[in-house]
C-alpha cells in the first residue's frame, strides 16, 4: 500500500515538473520579436550655383565662369568646358551668345544651374571723314605752273618748257577750263618797253601750249609789264620772280 502511494506521488511530481517546463517554453515563444535597426537617412541631394562675370561681352572678349557645389562627387560644365572641381572658376571666350550649364551629380541625385553670356558684335569702325573733292580752283593752283624768262628775253627756256608741259596736261584733262596768260617783267626799263616785252612773253607761252595740243581759243594773253610785280625788292632774286608768264583762270 505504501509502495503504491509512493509511486503515485512520484508520478504526480514528474507530471507537475513537465507541466512547468511546458509553461516556461510557451512563455518564451510568446515574447514579441526584437525590432530591426532603423534604415540610414537618405543621401543629401547636391546643390550647385553658376555665375558669369561679366554676363555681356564684345565678340573676341572673355568672361569668367564661377561655381560652387555641395554633396556632389562629379561636376561638368557644357558646352566646351567639361569636368570641373566642386568649386572654382575658369575663363571662356564664346564666339556667340551662349548658355553654360553645370551639372552636379552625387549619391543623392543630380542638380544643374545655368548662366548665360551675351556676345555682341564689335562696333563698326568709325566712318572716316568724307574726302572732299578739290575744287577746280584748287586743282588749277596745284597743277598749273608759271613759266619764267631770262632778263630782257621772251625765249622759252628749259625749266619753262617743263612747267608749260604740266600746264598743258592739266588743260587737256579739264577741257572746260579757259585761261589768261599774263606777261610780267621786272622793274628795269621803261613802262612802254616792258609792256611790249610782257606781251612777247605771254605770246611765247601761248604758242608753246598750242604746240603741245592745247586749243588756241582757250588761251587769252595780256601784258602787265612791270606794273604788277610779285616781289618788290631790287635784287636779282626778286627780279627773276617778276619775269614770268603767269596763268589765271578766265572769268
Amino acid at each position: 500500500m505504501k509502495s503504491a502511494a509512493h509511486q503515485f506521488y512520484r508520478t504526480l511530481s514528474l507530471t507537475a515538473f513537465l507541466a512547468a517546463l511546458l509553461l516556461v517554453g510557451c512563455a518564451k515563444k510568446a515574447a514579441p520579436p526584437t525590432p530591426p535597426p532603423a534604415p540610414p537617412p537618405p543621401a543629401a541631394k547636391p546643390t550647385v550655383t553658376l555665375q558669369a562675370n561679366p554676363s555681356s561681352i564684345q565678340k573676341g572678349e572673355s568672361t569668367t565662369l564661377s561655381w560652387s557645389s555641395t554633396n556632389a562627387t562629379q561636376l561638368s560644365i557644357a558646352p566646351e568646358v567639361g569636368p570641373v572641381a566642386p568649386e572654382g572658376n575658369t575663363k571662356v571666350s564664346p564666339a556667340d551668345t551662349t548658355a553654360y550649364t553645370i551639372t552636379a551629380t552625387g549619391p543623392g541625385g543630380s542638380e544643374s544651374a545655368t548662366a548665360s553670356v551675351s556676345v555682341a558684335a564689335p562696333p563698326p569702325p568709325p566712318t572716316p571723314p568724307a574726302v572732299r573733292e578739290p575744287t577746280l580752283e584748287e586743282l588749277f593752283a596745284k597743277e598749273v605752273q608759271d613759266a619764267y624768262f631770262d632778263y630782257n628775253k621772251a625765249d622759252v627756256r628749259a625749266d619753262a618748257r617743263t612747267a608749260l608741259a604740266r600746264t598743258a596736261d592739266f588743260l587737256k584733262n579739264y577741257p572746260q577750263v579757259r585761261i589768261v596768260i599774263e606777261g610780267h617783267c621786272d622793274e628795269r626799263g621803261s613802262t612802254e618797253y616792258n609792256l611790249v616785252l610782257g606781251d612777247r612773253r605771254a605770246a611765247a607761252a601761248k604758242q608753246y601750249l598750242v604746240s603741245l595740243g592745247v586749243s588756241a581759243d582757250r588761251l587769252t594773253t595780256v601784258s602787265y609789264g612791270k606794273e604788277k610785280p610779285f616781289c618788290t625788292s631790287s635784287n636779282e632774286e626778286c627780279w627773276q620772280q617778276n619775269r614770268r608768264g603767269h596763268f589765271a583762270l578766265a572769268k
